[in-house]
């Protein structure tokens, strides 16, 4: 099994990091290297996240990495990042297709 990261959840690192390094450039640069490490737990625990039933039948999940949210989906012997961002965001339940 892989990790891959989609588009939007590529952008969503790069939104994040914009946001919080004029504040605390420091800090965001911690953020996103530990929001960037976290799928790796996933390669031996690919079904740690919870299922999120909506997206049946595709395998979607969620973890809860600090303060942030990240979606994830188990498919084709892959695990595809598709979307993070802090918890205290108001989103959608958006998760982009494959």
């Amino acid at each position: 099994m892989r990790i891959k990261w989609t588009g939007k959840a590529s952008s969503d690192l790069v939104r994040l990091h914009e946001h919080l390094r004029p504040v605390a450039p420091d800090a965001a640069a911690r953020v996103v290297q530990q929001l960037a490490r976290a799928p790796d737990r996933l390669l031996d625990y690919p079904r740690l996240g919870e299922k999120l039933e909506a997206y049946e039948p595709r395998e979607v999940r969620r973890i809860i990495v600090g303060s942030y949210e990240l979606r994830y989906e188990i498919a084709d012997a892959a695990i595809f990042i598709l979307r993070l961002w802090h918890c205290r965001e108001h989103r959608s339940a958006e998760v982009e297709e494959q």
